[in-house]
């Protein structure tokens, strides 16, 4: 889960450039020295190269990478697919908890514990993850339910995987919650490569990321931990996207940000190397066809720290997606706050809140917002929310709504941190956006997270599966008008987090 106590203010480290590997920082001589000085640098750039030599050969080596040079960002332009060798398939996947039914004929995507399932499948060579913490036994939590089988399952198949000779690299967050979690001591025995990457250190965050790369071919991203509540107890939602070389390489760019990070001594590099940068963005999108279906898509990353050139950083994504819409955005997160949420003392933050105030007041679009309401909520979220909602005013064409999403505990009060909606996406009539990050400023000023924006044009019509957004869109609505989403006017029912139904 994401909930974690606010980490202890640290120094951070100065941050030093990073080299890439065999390409000494450039040299200028200039100043009194003269020659003297030219002498210096000289002396200096071989004993760069010297320690660069030495420090290359004592690193791991990291897992394959996937990094081509960089291209300038552009302006959008006309939509034009690029030349595509792959047969793109995006398939949104979710997980909904044990005993929350909904009504018979409600939308739905496919289940999650299948989807990881079925893209493991898929492997050939390798499986690159990102995750906040790995926990997929029921043992790890000291708990024994039925629920954590199919974790257990997940974990099994990676481990025969592995004896399969595909390599799984996993980047992991140094400070994590799940302490006496065996996942990744058993996956290590087996072959795999783990690296705990120490952002407290670098950044004064987590490692927040949810996502896969598997043979640079096929992605996931999404909400969803490597838990086994995640599957079964927790509520949470994602994107697969199949035979995709372009995006699934441009995402594994990200992954290997991490990865070097996580190396023994590495330092936050000012200017990241070439190989890392994206020349796939906002401004100049992926474009093709997914089963046929005029696409565009492209991934974002926090915080700004490990953006390196042409990639969108996820804050400014969030705003660009809630800029573009004219007639609705449908946000359902975790948690909304419109301050820090780590950092003592807290400072207030109004971005996200001040765009979808001007969002529904400049462009008279009808935003909600559905925030989850759970043991764990912190009850000073609600004259945040109630303070938004406050600013709808229909008389005026002001459109602003807001409910929590309370999951009934039921019979799994034994399991802990679990029933909570976990998803973070939002949806206009535009575009689909899949993220790993709550909504308060840390999320994107020093936590690592990633991203996902898909639109997609479809004639009326054309058959087949509406566009991404449309899917999305019936999912929000499918959970807006259930029984779980409740309104803020029941003052009593909002606070507590506790099912009254």
């Amino acid at each position: 889960m994401d909930t974690r106590a606010g980490p202890p203010k640290m120094p951070t480290p100065p941050h030093r450039a990073a080299e890439a590997p065999g390409q000494p920082r450039s040299a200028s001589f200039h100043g009194p020295m003269g020659r003297a000085g030219s002498v210096l640098g000289l002396l200096a750039l071989l004993g760069l190269g010297i320690v660069t030599f030495t420090y290359r050969l004592a690193q791991v080596s990291p897992p394959p990478a996937c990094c081509l040079p960089h291209s300038e960002e552009e302006p959008l332009g006309s939509w034009e697919a690029q030349p595509q060798k792959d047969s793109c398939q995006l398939v949104l996947a979710e997980s909904l908890p044990q005993d929350l039914p909904y009504a018979a004929g409600s939308p739905s995507a496919q289940s999650l514990a299948q989807a990881w399932l079925q893209l493991l499948d898929t492997a050939q060579e390798s499986i690159h993850v990102a995750s906040y913490y790995w926990s997929l036994t029921g043992s790890d939590i000291g708990v024994n339910d039925s629920s954590s089988q199919p974790g257990e399952a997940l974990l099994q198949k990676m481990q025969q995987l592995l004896a399969r000779n595909i390599s799984l690299a996993v980047a992991t967050s140094g400070t994590a919650p799940a302490r006496n979690s065996t996942d990744l001591r058993v996956l290590a025995a087996h072959g795999a490569q783990v690296r705990q990457v120490p952002m407290q250190q670098l950044t004064g965050g987590v490692l927040h990321s949810k996502f896969w790369v598997v043979d640079g071919r096929h992605v996931y991203v999404g909400s969803a931990n490597m838990d086994w509540r995640s599957l079964t107890q927790v509520k949470e939602l994602g994107a697969i996207i199949y035979n995709c070389s372009s995006l699934a390489q441009d995402l594994e760019k990200t992954f290997q940000t991490y990865w070097v990070l996580g190396a023994p001594h590495a330092v936050l590099p000012k200017t990241w190397p070439q190989n890392f940068s994206s020349h796939i963005n906002r401004f100049l999108p992926f474009r093709g066809l997914f089963d046929g279906v005029p696409t565009t898509a492209y991934f974002s990353a926090s915080p700004p720290a490990l953006c390196p050139h042409g990639r969108t950083r996820d804050l400014d994504t969030v705003l660009a997606v809630m800029a573009d819409a004219r007639e609705f955005i449908c946000i359902s997160v975790m948690e909304y706050f419109p301050t820090t949420r780590f950092s003592r003392p807290a400072r207030y933050w109004p971005v996200l809140d001040n765009a979808l105030r001007e969002a529904a007041f400049n462009q008279g679009v009808r935003v909600r917002l559905l925030v989850s309401c759970w043991l764990h909520t912190d009850p000073t979220t609600f004259p945040y929310l109630r303070s938004l909602q406050a600013f709808s005013n229909p008389t005026a064409g002001i459109s602003v709504d807001v409910k929590v999403f309370i999951v009934p505990v039921g019979n799994h009060s034994s399991i802990p941190f679990s029933r909570v909606s976990h998803s973070k996406y939002m949806v206009t009539e535009k575009a689909a956006y899949i993220g790993t990050s709550n909504w308060s400023e840390d999320y994107f000023s020093t936590t690592a997270g990633v991203g996902l924006v898909v639109h997609q044009q479809l004639a009326p019509a054309q058959p087949g599966q509406p566009p991404v957004q449309e899917q999305l869109r019936q999912l929000f609505e499918r959970d807006w008008h259930s029984q779980y989403a409740v309104g803020l006017d029941g003052h009593t029912l909002g606070q507590d987090c506790v099912w009254q139904g």
